[in-house]
């Protein structure tokens, strides 16, 4: 890698209001300098079949919560793989 990139990955990360960075991000400025990508969730994507009585059941719950299904799923698996950190909802 060049080394302007690597100056600029150790470089420290700017404070602004979210008001003042959603601004500049509708303006085209760049936000670069405002984004922490040491502590950014990296987030992968998977697809899983289930049966359509399932399906119905976990719409009824996002209907219930008023939350997409996609919610609920993503609740419900991170709640039985860290029990200690339960999110209510």
């Amino acid at each position: 890698m060049g080394g302007k990139f690597m100056k600029s990955m150790s470089r420290k990360t700017k404070k602004i209001t979210s008001q003042e960075f959603d601004a500049k991000f509708e303006r085209g400025k760049s936000i670069f300098n405002y984004l922490n990508f040491k502590e950014a969730t990296v987030v992968k994507r998977v697809n899983v079949d289930f049966p359509a009585w399932m399906i119905e059941l976990l719409d009824r719950e996002a209907r219930k919560l008023n939350i997409s299904r996609q919610a609920v799923i993503k609740i419900w698996v991170h709640d039985r793989l860290n029990p200690q950190h339960h999110v209510s909802i």
